[in-house]
This record gives structure tokens, C-alpha cells and sequence, in this order.
């Protein structure tokens, strides 16, 4: 699997960046993404950040679509369609930050029990998805930032997968790993 440069990752933020601004009513250039690693099918989220709090995030776990596609669909669905937010404003385009992550294939994490998971994850690296019946989410690495101890990881995972808080915990619990590459905005 290609990973990308930190050019290509700019580019990527400023074709984001002009996505968002056509579906706003303003003018900007949209930069052309040919090179052969936009066209790869990854996992794709794009997260929106307004003076430094979430605005929006959205993407895709498994690669459903290349990557210039998932940051183009997921740009929009972050801005409009994120059912934690309203629909962004014109009034809040220069105060959001855009951040790209471009997902690794998402792999099964072996463990015995509660306590043996928690020593399996890697802090600040790995992105995790919860999967118990029809109940699943995931949290980026970069959500490491706010929720630094495994176990609260776990338990704010859980809740967010519609689980109680010790969700984790049960039996038949399905943990999957995944690393990302993420290109960040200066701002917001």
C-alpha cells in the first residue's frame, strides 16, 4: 500500500478546501488529483474543526471508494451531513480546519480478556472499531488526544457504538485495529 507524501497531502487538503468552497457559493480553484495513489480504494474521514472544536466529521472504515472520491463525498457529508451539527455557513468557511486521514486496511486484534485488550492497543496510534451485533463505531487515533487512557477510550467507544459504558467488555466483542496517515489544516 503507497502512502502519500506531504505534498500530496496538501494537495489533498486544498482539493478538500475547494470542494467545500463550491458547495459554499465561492470561487476557488480545484486543484487536479492524477497521481495513481488518489485512485487507490481506501478508508477515507475527513473531520471538520471550527476554532479548534469539532464541526463534523465523516468517513468511511472500509475502501468503498478511491481516495480522491472518499475526500471529496466525505468533505460535503462532514460539512452537511454530520447529525451532530447544522449544515456549516458561508459566515464559517474561513474558521474551519480540515483534516484528511487515509485509513490502513482494518485488521481483527487478538485478545484474551478485558485487560489483555487494553495492553494490545497501541495509544496515539491506533484507530479502533467496536463491533457487538449490530452495534459498531470506531475512534481515529487522533481521538487519543482527548481520551489518553485506554479504558476510557474503550468505555467512550462503547457508548458511542449505542453499548453500556463496559460494552467493551462483553463477550463476543469484536476489536479491530487500523493506522491512518493524517493531513492537517493550520487553522481552527
Amino acid at each position: 500500500m503507497a502512502t502519500l507524501t506531504a505534498e500530496q497531502g496538501r494537495e489533498l487538503l486544498r482539493f478538500a478546501r475547494a470542494v467545500l468552497a463550491k458547495k459554499l457559493g465561492r470561487e476557488m480553484a480545484t486543484p487536479t488529483l492524477e497521481d495513481t495513489r488518489y485512485t487507490a480504494q481506501r478508508g477515507v474521514f475527513v473531520t471538520l474543526k471550527k476554532d479548534g472544536q469539532l464541526r463534523g466529521c465523516i468517513g468511511n472504515i472500509e475502501p468503498v471508494r478511491t481516495v480522491a472520491e472518499g475526500v471529496e463525498v466525505n468533505t460535503v457529508n462532514a460539512a452537511f451531513n454530520d447529525s451532530r451539527f447544522q449544515p456549516l455557513l458561508a459566515t464559517e468557511f474561513e474558521r474551519v480546519a480540515i483534516s484528511i486521514s487515509i485509513l490502513s486496511p482494518a485488521v481483527p486484534l487478538d485478545y484474551e480478556d478485558a485487560e489483555n485488550l487494553l495492553g494490545k492497543l497501541r495509544i496515539g496510534v491506533d484507530g479502533v472499531i467496536l463491533r457487538y451485533g449490530n452495534n459498531q463505531a470506531t475512534f481515529l487515533p487522533q481521538v487519543w488526544e482527548q481520551l489518553e487512557e485506554a479504558e476510557t477510550f474503550m468505555e467512550h467507544l462503547s457508548t458511542k457504538a449505542g453499548l453500556a459504558k463496559d460494552g467493551w467488555r462483553n463477550e463476543g466483542v469484536e476489536v479491530y485495529t487500523y493506522q491512518v496517515e493524517n493531513f492537517a489544516e493550520g487553522n481552527g
